[in-house]
């Protein structure tokens, strides 16, 4: 059986099963940019933590973000863990927000995937995973976001083997997947 045969039977009998999970949780898309952020090396639990202090304290759009003071910032983001560094992630995020589209989420929503991951991934702090989370669950463009579980699940089927890299198991997903799999992730 080939690849792209294997994939997709898994892909339907989980969607068969469990149906579209909504995974990423967020009420806008700024909200699911910033726990992309936030969320490398921490649990969910402690991402909402995050983000209800900065909406407490009524700096959670990206003017504010762009104006905080950084240990301020780092401390209302503290129950997400490593706060000081992903403070930095934040303000370089929101720095190369405006610098590249004035502040607006929308205007780099409109670039190309490509430009776009391209861009992302040159912003100090954003990692592939960081990235493609937000292209797909953000900016609402297909993409497979690949994680530890993901590489594991793989291995242990023998359809990759345990030296592929992010981009190569990326890869593996978006040649043997359907689009509409990809996009539904």
């Amino acid at each position: 059986m080939n690849n792209s045969k294997i994939l997709n039977e898994i892909y339907d009998r989980l969607f068969k099963s469990f149906g579209k999970q909504h995974w990423w949780p967020g009420e806008t898309d700024f909200e699911v940019v910033i726990g992309a952020i936030i969320t490398q090396n921490t649990n969910w639990t402690n991402v909402e933590k995050a983000i209800k202090n900065l909406k407490n304290a009524k700096v959670f759009t990206p003017r504010k973000l762009h104006e905080i003071d950084i240990k301020r910032l780092a401390n209302l983001i503290k129950p997400s863990g490593y706060f000081n560094v992903k403070a930095k992630r934040l303000k370089h995020f929101i720095e190369w927000l405006f610098l590249k589209y004035n502040g607006s989420l929308s205007k780099m929503f409109k670039q190309d995937y490509v430009k776009l991951r391209n861009e992302l991934l040159s912003v100090n702090g954003i990692g592939r995973e960081t990235a493609d989370s937000i292209i797909l669950y953000a900016a609402e463009k297909p993409t497979f976001v690949v994680d530890a579980y993901t590489k594991r699940v793989l291995v242990r089927h023998g359809l990759i083997t345990e030296d592929y890299d992010y981009e190569e198991i990326k890869a593996f997903f978006e040649n043997n997947l359907s689009k509409k799999c990809i996009s539904l992730q």
